[in-house]
């Protein structure tokens, strides 16, 4: 008897043990949020927003995918969409014709001002927005900012609902997030999930530190609002991340706190100015970190300082490695952009670099960053010593010629082009046929001859910081002579 009562007491304590759920599965809380309350309250200050726009595209390519170039092997190389961007490059005819696109934006003030993305009004000829109680009214575009994505809209009306503006700052990864939009065109849909990462910054997006979730984002969501728990908006669902189209899991939302700036200066201004360096620049890994010198990688090495530039003024060079600009520690590459574009224009600022191993401080008199379209903007010496090189690194070297330059778009009279890689230091430094040697160990290469001087009195075994240009862009590599 007394066998049977302790196998019963085992069977109920195993029945409740699989039976009631799980309090630390459940965060000591077996409640889920309830949004209900949330949508009723901010639904109406949701609006849904549709275009009608001339554009040209190449014929016999299906619209609405916007892909861009990625370098080689990048993780970003499937699809970074913006939902209603540019076409990518073909090969057909162009075509005019009308195009309707829809978005979605909400409502800031009772007086009418509406915030939505760049990309769902550009070149827009018409724009409708739809409220909640059917109401469709004209709006205007009060100012728009490419580099961020946001265009603030007006309609002439009194009286509407309006959102809470949140604060992006104090965001924390697990967090609930709710988004209210029209994807595909079906109006106040809403979606749920959470914060996965904050501060990603994307390829394409150097001055946006994007709130990335796992909130189902579709085609139609863009510039729609992402809220709290507490209701308040926190972000402006902007790009996703997709190999098939839809929602794959990764969408990208503009923080509250920079779009709200961006705002208050198309409002007031029309138009947004943000601080300028004038580099470029590029994330420092493990071994970068140990050719610079450095204990450990952190900052951003300077790739390129362009001419008459605040940072040309002060005195950067390529190779410099800023870790701390204005009293702000540069952990990473994105950091910097970030950093330089909130600082006061035609102010100055203290920055802390690392050249050739040694910390030093530079100070420079911030300018205003320029349009896009205005950034994006002799005779070969002796090629003898080729031969060194390619006994020394295993790779054969020629001159560039005039034309090269000219399609690399090299100004200066530095650089040596890769003509073969074979067995030795440049094969395993992944150095390419095609790539120009601009400088190695903070020294600028001049020619084939001048190169197989420096590459003789570099030290041996300890990886050495190499510049090279690869197509357009710079790109610093790690190189290790054996000894």
């Amino acid at each position: 008897m007394k066998v049977r009562i302790v196998n019963w007491l085992s069977l109920f304590l195993v029945l409740t043990f699989f039976a009631a759920p799980s309090q630390a599965l459940l965060g000591g809380n077996s409640k889920l949020p309830d949004f209900t309350e949330l949508v009723e309250k901010n639904s109406p200050a949701v609006v849904n927003i549709s275009t009608t726009q001339k554009i040209s595209r190449e014929q016999g390519m299906p619209p609405g995918l916007n892909i861009p170039e990625f370098p080689e092997g990048s993780p970003f190389g499937d699809l970074f969409k913006h939902f209603f961007g540019e076409r990518g490059p073909g090969a057909g005819p162009q075509e005019e014709f009308e195009n309707q696109s829809l978005g979605s934006g909400f409502i800031i003030s009772k007086d009418g001002y509406i915030v939505t993305n760049y990309h769902v009004v550009k070149d827009a000829e018409e724009i409708t927005v739809r409220l909640s109680d059917r109401r469709e009214l004209k709006a205007e575009v009060i100012g728009s900012d490419k580099r961020s994505d946001m265009a603030l809209l007006k309609v002439e009306a009194n009286d509407l609902p309006v959102v809470t503006i949140g604060n992006s700052e104090t965001l924390k990864v697990g967090e609930w997030a709710m988004a209210i939009g029209s994807p595909f065109g079906f109006d106040h849909s809403v979606s749920v999930g959470v914060i996965s990462a904050i501060n990603r910054n994307l390829p394409s997006d150097n001055y946006v530190p994007f709130i990335q979730t796992d909130v189902a984002i579709n085609p139609g969501n863009s510039g729609g609002p992402l809220f709290n728990l507490d209701g308040e908006v926190i972000g402006i669902n902007s790009q996703i991340f997709t190999r098939s189209g839809g929602f794959m899991g990764l969408s990208f939302a503009i923080p509250i706190d920079v779009a709200m700036d961006v705002v208050e200066q198309l409002k007031t201004d029309g138009r947004v100015s943000r601080g300028w360096l004038g580099v470029l620049i590029q994330d420092v890994n493990k071994e970068l970190a140990e050719s610079f010198g450095m204990k450990k990688p952190m900052g951003a090495v300077v790739l390129r300082v362009l001419p008459d530039s605040p940072a040309a003024k002060a005195g950067f060079k390529e190779g410099d490695v800023v870790v701390e600009f204005a009293g702000k520690t540069i952990h990473s590459q994105s950091d910097l952009p970030l950093a330089v574009a909130s600082f006061p224009v035609d102010e100055e600022a203290r920055v802390k670099i690392i050249r050739e191993g040694k910390s030093r401080q530079l100070t420079v008199k911030i300018g205003e960053l320029p349009p896009e379209e205005e950034l994006a903007e002799v005779s070969p010496p002796d090629s003898s010593g080729s031969d060194k090189a390619t006994e020394t690194l295993g790779m054969v070297l020629e001159e560039l010629s005039s034309e090269q330059r000219k399609q690399l778009e090299i100004r200066d009279k530095r650089g040596v082009l890769v003509k073969e890689v074979h067995e030795g230091p440049a094969a395993e430094a992944e150095i390419r046929p095609g790539d120009v040697i601009l400088m190695i160990n903070h020294k600028n290469v001049t020619s084939a001859r001048q190169f197989a001087k420096l590459v003789a009195d570099l030290p041996r075994g300890k990886l050495l910081p190499m510049l090279v240009q690869r197509g357009k862009a710079p790109l610093f590599m790690t190189i290790r002579l054996e000894e």
